[in-house]
């Protein structure tokens, strides 16, 4: 494995170029060796994305000599999104584009087929494939206005996936279901979708037999049929039963079906559903936390448990007794410290690969040999950081002041006898249906080495707890969501872990509002705020942003949001005489989803209003800053604004270039 190991990190010196670890600022903007890794269905080849500064890669490398026997790599912004073996040495990737460092990766509907052997790559389908000189010889020239999605690879058909497949366009599109030949892109229909945006669900016999979507109004509709030539039957409406439900996959034999359903109260459950009796039978629920990642059993689409992340993440399975949940447990108590994932297998079952991390590990690979009963370390994400010098990340819970339960994570610096400290909260944006998990995070981790707790509280609109606890989010922007974070933060105090007098707010996106609308509710309780790419204008979002270009994008503001004429009240730009406290703003020109325009008008105004301001800006950057020089600089300054009213430590300065 030595020479895989030489070969990744020889490929990504030359692709990344070298940066110098320092402790408080570059080894938390440096890039991971690589993010995801799956091994091929015989074991002869690993498949890794590798990240760039503004974009993702994908290699194949050979097991046995650590060679990289194929690549693929596009244009700036564009990222490997997700990527699948179909065969022993065929690979099929979609590509996302990611404007800047705190969006989510927006899936372009484009996919592509790889050979692990070599050669070039070549586009299956989406909207670029008739002007890519790359694009497979039958979408070559075609026009594809379509979104590709993977709903199977068909584990036994080395030539053929399924996929739905929707127009673009601001008025949405009805899908269908294709089987596409993962050689020459070409495509033909198995089933047309009674529902616009669709995603289909198949049984172990490649048979499509859910789908799912929602049209403008965003209210999901599940649909069933008995077999391909079977009528699609409405077995859930959401506008009807209040829960959502969504199709797992089918047991081996395809006589239950698994459903993942919303309860009144409380996280979801899977269910396994007979669909000739009608019987539901739950087989999975935690006690606080949704299931999270569906674990499958290798090789197949046959669902067999869920990770869960109610405080540290751990597994539950159908059958505590099943193989699967004999493996996890083997391997959960040889490594009690981490997070385990198996991510792949071979096709025999005797080669696993074990993803492990932690609050405090960024994450490590292992092969597990199941025959020999071995395992055996590959790589590290980051060598250059020590998790057993990174701050601790522990669970907390409390109540918010109306008695929901609120659930988060607090990071403190190791070594530090962790009370009394001067401390950063930090919401994360969102805000709707995104939750923070025990990951390593590198501004947590970076804050902590800076000497301060850093709070974060998963507030009621998170994802993770429930329809219940996602729902109570609803038009809160301000208000409810916002005592949330106040009430953690306050608890925080109490607990003797943030000292009362130095306490400052920070956040991206939706958390840059709620460290604004933070120290505009609550002007005696933080000491300063940041937000950096944030939304401070409400009623804007409805003429500027990403979020109103579709009818489905614009009842998602209503819905979530509220009307526009309702938000100049929890808006932080007119609430700027309301701010006692210092307050550093940071974005990005090009940023889409939150124009610069709600900064730059957030920092007029706490200019008229007397408040000390400083600002960062670069016309290049988008929703989160790119380039390391950008990142670096911005970190910097953080690090130098909050030190001046926390006493946290500043960044070393960069070492002077040659």
């Amino acid at each position: 494995m030595h020479v895989f190991r030489y070969a990744v990190g020889l490929l990504v010196a030359l692709w990344c170029g070298h940066a110098v670890a320092q402790v408080d600022v570059d080894a938390y903007i440096k890039e991971d060796r690589f993010e995801d890794i799956k091994l091929s269905p015989d074991g002869e080849y690993f498949a890794a994305t590798v990240p760039r500064e503004d974009r993702t890669a994908l290699v194949t490398v050979r097991r046995s000599s650590g060679e990289i026997t194929n690549h693929f790599m596009l244009t700036r912004n564009t990222h490997v999104f997700n990527f699948d073996w179909v065969s022993n040495t065929r690979v099929v990737l979609s590509v996302a584009q990611k404007f800047g460092s705190v969006d989510q990766p927006f899936s372009t509907g484009e996919l592509f087929g790889m050979d692990a052997s070599g050669g070039r790559f070549d586009m299956l389908g989406g909207y670029r494939a008739a002007d890519l000189e790359y694009a497979a010889p039958t979408a070559r020239g075609i026009a594809q206005n379509v979104y590709l999605e993977v709903n199977d690879t068909l584990p036994h058909d080395d030539r053929g996936i399924i996929v739905s497949v929707t127009s673009f366009g601001r008025d949405l599109k009805y899908s269908t279901a294709e089987r596409m030949d993962v050689k020459d892109g070409r495509r033909s229909v198995i089933s047309r979708s009674p529902v616009k945006r669709a995603t289909f669900t198949t049984d172990n016999a490649g048979r499509v037999r859910f789908v799912i979507g929602a049209g403008d109004d965003n209210i999901s509709k599940l649909y069933y049929r008995a077999d391909n030539d079977s009528d699609w039957k409405l077995i859930n409406d959401e506008a009807v039963t209040h829960r959502g439900e969504a199709a797992l996959g089918f047991s081996a034999d395809n006589t239950l079906a698994y459903l993942q359903v919303e309860n009144p109260q409380g996280p979801d459950s899977i269910v396994a559903w007979n669909p000739l009796s009608g019987e539901r039978k739950v087989v999975l629920r935690d006690a606080v936390a949704d299931p999270g990642r569906i674990l499958y059993r290798i090789g197949t689409q046959v669902p067999v448990g869920a990770m869960v992340v109610s405080d540290r993440p751990h597994t539950l399975f159908f059958d505590d007794n099943s193989p699967e949940a004999r493996q996890y447990r083997m391997l959960e108590k040889s490594m009690p410290d981490e997070a385990l994932l198996i991510t792949s297998g071979t096709d025999d079952g005797r080669l696993l690969l074990v993803h492990a991390w932690s609050g405090s590990n960024p994450g490590q690979f292992f092969l597990f040999d199941t025959q020999a009963r071995k395992v055996q370390s590959l790589f590290i994400r980051r060598q250059w950081i020590d998790s057993d010098t990174s701050a601790q990340v522990q669970a907390v819970s409390l109540k918010a002041r109306d008695g929901l339960p609120l659930h988060g994570f607090l990071t403190r610096p190791r070594g530090s006898e962790g009370k009394a400290l001067p401390m950063v909260v930090l919401p994360h944006g969102g805000p709707i249906g995104i939750h923070d998990s025990w990951d390593f995070n590198d501004e947590t981790q970076m804050l902590a080495a800076a000497g301060y707790a850093v709070l974060q509280v998963n507030y009621r609109g998170s994802s993770n707890y429930g329809r219940a606890f996602l729902q109570a989010g609803a038009q809160e922007w301000g208000k409810a969501m916002q005592d949330d974070v106040t009430d953690a933060t306050r608890w925080a105090i109490e607990q003797g872990y943030a000292d009362a007098s130095r306490v400052c707010i920070y956040g991206a996106s939706y958390g840059g509002y709620a460290a604004l609308m933070g120290v505009a509710k609550e002007p005696s309780l933080y000491r300063c705020a940041a937000g950096y790419v944030g939304v401070y204008d409400l009623p804007m979002r409805y003429s500027r942003g990403a979020a109103q270009e579709t009818r489905a994008g614009e009842n998602w503001l209503r819905d979530w949001m509220g009307a526009p004429e309702t938000l100049a009240e929890v808006s932080p730009v007119n609430l700027a005489d309301r701010i006692k406290v210092p307050v550093f703003l940071a974005a990005g020109g090009e940023d889409e989803n939150a124009p610069i325009a709600h900064t730059k008008k957030m920092a007029a105004a706490l200019k008229k209003a007397g408040v000390p301001v400083e600002t960062l800006y670069y016309d290049s950057e988008a929703h989160g800053f790119y380039t390391p020089e950008h990142r670096r600089a911005y970190y910097t300054q953080l690090l130098a604004f909050l030190s001046k009213s926390l006493g946290g430590q500043p960044a070393k300065a960069a070492p002077a270039q040659p």
